[in-house]
């Protein structure tokens, strides 16, 4: 143990970081940048290419910064994991997503723990960073590291330590975002709070690899319980016939005891829709039902037909039906100002529009073009003589590049599902 603390110490500990998308591509920058000699390892040749030759495709990530470090040799990437033979600390960074019944999906996860165990060796740490449910570190990946014969804690080490990215967010970034810790022995825990403070202002350590689990889980399924309960606000102001967004308006200025949080179409990213589904999944596992969290699931859930309602609503207005009608849908990213459509509502209102019969385009500043297995678009340009040709445009991102004083001046009926269009002509714009 003190040979691989010294190693951390002195940036000589060799790194290496598995799934290098949102979450592992910043983290191994941050590493390299410290000195560290950093091996990006995925399954996606395209990904492994573009590291290599210096291209970033996370928008967080800088281009310059990204080609300088693979320049210096700090930071390079590969698809062969048996580089892992001389490695000195691995940082797993897969994706946990969903299956069809919306139980977890670990298979990731335990492909990169039997990936590790062919090539572990002594004095070794391995730490989780994917969000997972309580139990995944020392029920999954423990045995699978153990089957070798090394004794964690004592020949290896392994710990878990939850990522908190926010993907756009101009303030908070892997550097200054606090870190929870926690390692399956107390050595583990050492060992891994000493590596990750190399790149990490804030190290905050937890008793157990469970704690550290849920307190992932609990960061954001506060925030989904809360938007849901807001969600649902707006469907309640809308039946009352009051405009949502001055009741939270108003609300906000209560100095204690009132949060505020804000409707929308519903929820996007990887965490959010995700997330506090493992934890009611576990909670199954020992016979009690979450109840707050599938709830509040379901209501966020049912978000996009409450759009597409309104949209119908705003078009029978006019004598219009949503079958054949002509709708622009402006933004598709899950929050504004990034690329990222991971469960982004949009592609839910899409889907919902284009069943109907609608003839449904869109445009999004920073989202080129939408590649799923069920919808194949490309963003357009607007201008005026296409906003004039729409029958609605929906607005599902406020993405600050949008001039909404002449898209609104130009459209002939918007659905705001955001409130980017506050204060400018109400008469032809519906709001949650």
């Amino acid at each position: 143990m003190e040979e691989l603390l010294k190693k951390i110490s002195n940036k000589t500990a060799r790194i290496a970081v598995i799934g290098v998308g949102y979450v592992g591509l910043p983290l191994a920058i941050e590493f390299a940048k410290e000195g560290f000699n950093v091996i990006g390892i995925d399954t996606d040749p395209g990904k492994v290419e573009a590291i290599n030759n210096g291209s970033s495709y996370i928008q967080d990530v800088q281009k310059e910064e990204l080609t300088s470090l693979v320049q210096s040799e700090r930071l390079r990437a590969t698809l062969d994991y048996s580089l892992l033979k001389d490695i000195d600390a691995i940082s797993i960074c897969v994706p946990t997503p969903l299956n069809k019944t919306k139980d977890p999906d670990v298979s990731y996860i335990l492909d990169a723990a039997d990936k590790i165990s062919k090539f572990i060796h002594a004095k070794q740490l391995v730490v989780l960073e994917s969000t997972t449910y309580p139990g995944t570190t020392r029920e999954l990946i423990l045995p699978i590291l153990e089957e070798t014969g090394l004794k964690v804690g004592e020949d290896f080490y392994l710990a878990f330590s939850p990522e908190r990215i926010d993907p756009g967010n101009k303030f908070y970034k892997t550097r200054n975002t606090p870190k929870i810790v926690a390692g399956i022995t107390p050595k583990c825990t050492e060992v891994a709070k000493l590596l990750y403070q190399q790149v990490i202002d804030t190290i905050v350590p937890v008793s157990s690899t469970e704690t550290a689990e849920v307190v992932k889980l609990l960061e954001n399924t506060f925030r989904s319980v809360n938007i849901a309960l807001v969600n649902e606000v707006a469907i309640i102001c809308n039946k009352l016939k009051l405009n949502v967004w001055e009741v939270i308006e108003a609300a906000a200025t209560k100095p204690f005891g009132y949060m505020s949080f804000y409707p929308g179409p519903g929820l996007g990213g990887h965490c959010l829709p995700i997330d506090p589904s493992y934890l009611s999944w576990k909670l199954r596992t020992l016979d009690y039902r979450a109840r707050f969290i599938e709830l509040a699931s379901e209501i966020n859930t049912e978000m996009p037909y409450f759009v597409t309602n309104k949209i119908t609503d705003g078009l029978n207005v006019s004598r219009k039906s949503v079958n054949g009608s002509n709708i622009l849908v402006l933004g598709v990213a899950y929050k504004k100002d990034i690329d990222d459509i991971r469960e982004s509502p949009a592609l839910d209102i899409i889907k919902i529009l284009k069943e109907k019969g609608a003839e449904v385009i869109f445009n999004d500043p920073n989202v080129p073009f939408i590649k799923t297995d069920e919808l194949k678009m490309s963003s357009v340009v607007i201008d005026e003589e296409l906003l004039k040709k729409m029958d609605c445009v929906v607005i599902t991102t406020d993405h600050s590049g949008y001039n909404w004083e002449w898209i609104t001046e130009n459209a002939n009926l918007i659905v705001d599902t955001r409130n980017a269009t506050r204060g400018i002509n109400e008469d032809k714009i519906i709001r949650l």
